[in-house]
């Protein structure tokens, strides 16, 4: 349970848990705070963990972007008083890791992405044709894991509230077109911090070869697999994704 650690101060709503070094985790579009309570709970012990709730229906419209994103996450590490992090995106979340390492190399220690998005990646369409249809929109949601069970009647309620909220569809579908704006592909080759790839064999979203260009463009990146596994690893296969990355840190350094 995470509630005892969540705060709200400054404009920012975030979780807080453990001390040491910064570990920064960013979600996407449709994640949230709970996305990642086991990442959290685990890496607690050795860091400050740190998630942020992005404010993709609160911030202004014009600013509803990864460059927004961006400058949100450095008010927030100016806010902690945060010189250097450790940054974990999950889908939105790694794109705005890596816009705002690349435009702030000197804050970030190591980067872990897992299903960016800044390459390339398949949304739920631009028009979501069939938003007022629960299957429909269950079916999409279930999609963006291997095993269809792991969308809970929750997470797939949640879905369904924001597609027919008239402002949260053209926020999100803002997001989805700044995602495609700001591709990433010509920047990775100057971002010269450790990076760990976990990705799942069967993302839908962010498929495998975007993980292999990943690898292939960022000069310092690992890259690990998780099989059976679609677009958000740190819930469907928690406990592997927590060894990936515990291993990759020590390896590295970092713990």
């Amino acid at each position: 349970m995470l509630e005892p650690y969540i705060k709200e101060e400054n404009g920012f709503k975030y979780v807080e848990k453990g001390e040491g070094t910064p570990l920064i985790i960013l979600h996407g579009i449709m994640g949230g705070l709970s996305n990642f309570d086991q990442v959290i709970n685990h890496f607690s012990k050795d860091f400050k963990v740190l998630m942020p709730e992005l404010p993709i229906y609160t911030f202004p419209l014009l600013k509803t972007s990864v460059k927004g994103f961006a400058k949100f996450l450095y008010d927030f590490f100016e806010f902690k008083k945060i010189d250097k992090a450790i940054l974990l995106g999950n889908s939105l979340g790694g794109h705005v890791a890596l816009y705002f390492t690349n435009k702030n190399p000197d804050k970030v220690l190591a980067m872990i992405l897992t299903g960016s998005s800044g390459l390339y990646e398949k949304s739920m369409g631009d028009t979501y044709p069939k938003r007022k249809n629960y299957d429909y929109i269950k079916r999409k949601a279930q999609e963006v894991f291997h095993n269809p069970k792991v969308a809970t009647k929750e997470l797939v309620d949640e879905v369904f509230e924001v597609v027919n909220n008239r402002m949260k569809v053209i926020r999100t579908l803002a997001l989805a077109k700044s995602a495609i704006r700001h591709n990433m592909a010509k920047d990775l080759p100057n971002i010269n911090v450790p990076a760990c790839l976990i990705w799942g064999r069967d993302d839908k979203v962010t498929p495998p070869e975007v993980a292999e260009d990943f690898k292939r463009l960022l000069p310092d990146a690992d890259l690990y697999w998780i099989d059976k596994c679609g677009h958000a690893p740190m819930m469907e296969h928690p406990k592997q994704f927590i060894e990936i990355m515990d291993q990759w840190l020590v390896k590295r350094g970092f713990k």
